[in-house]
C-alpha cells in the first residue's frame, strides 16, 4: 500500500528554510490559482507566486508560511520548493501583510534596477557605436 503522507522541503538560495515530513496536504499559490497536493497525486511542477503556502502534518497540524516567487516539484512522495524567501508564521493576516511588503514590493525595485540597468546598457552600445565609427 502506497504511503499517505509526503516529505517537504523548502529551500532558500542561502539555506534550508524547513524540511517536514509526515505532511498529509499541501496548498500553493501559482500563476493560475491556488494549487493543492495530496500524496497520491501524480508527479508535477509548478511555478510560485509570492503567497501563502499551507502544509499540514500530524505534529505541527495546519501551518502557513508566506513564501516568494519560485518552483515546486513533486516526485514521489516529496516536495521541493525552492522559493527566493520565505516567512514563517501563524497569523495569517501578518504573513499576508509580510507578503504585500517583503515579496511584491522587491519586485517593484527589481523592475526599477532593470530599467537603470537597460538605460545604462543602450547608453554603452550607443557610445561604443560612436567610438567605432570614429
Amino acid at each position: 500500500m502506497l504511503p499517505r503522507v509526503m516529505n517537504l522541503k523548502i529551500l532558500l538560495p542561502f539555506r534550508v528554510f524547513a524540511e517536514k515530513s509526515g505532511v498529509s496536504r499541501i496548498v500553493a499559490e501559482t500563476t493560475e490559482g491556488s494549487f493543492g497536493l495530496l500524496p497520491r497525486r501524480l508527479d508535477c511542477v509548478a511555478a510560485l507566486v509570492p503567497g501563502i503556502l499551507i502544509y499540514e502534518n500530524e505534529r505541527e497540524g495546519e501551518v502557513y508560511v508566506a513564501v516568494d516567487e519560485g518552483v515546486l516539484v513533486k516526485t514521489g512522495m516529496d516536495v521541493l520548493v525552492s522559493v527566493r524567501n520565505a516567512i514563517g508564521g501563524t497569523d495569517l493576516g501578518l504573513l499576508h501583510a509580510a507578503v504585500e511588503r517583503e515579496f511584491l514590493n522587491l519586485n517593484e525595485r527589481e523592475q526599477s534596477v532593470r530599467s537603470v540597468m537597460a538605460k545604462m546598457e543602450s547608453g554603452f552600445i550607443r557610445r561604443l557605436a560612436e567610438f567605432h565609427h570614429e
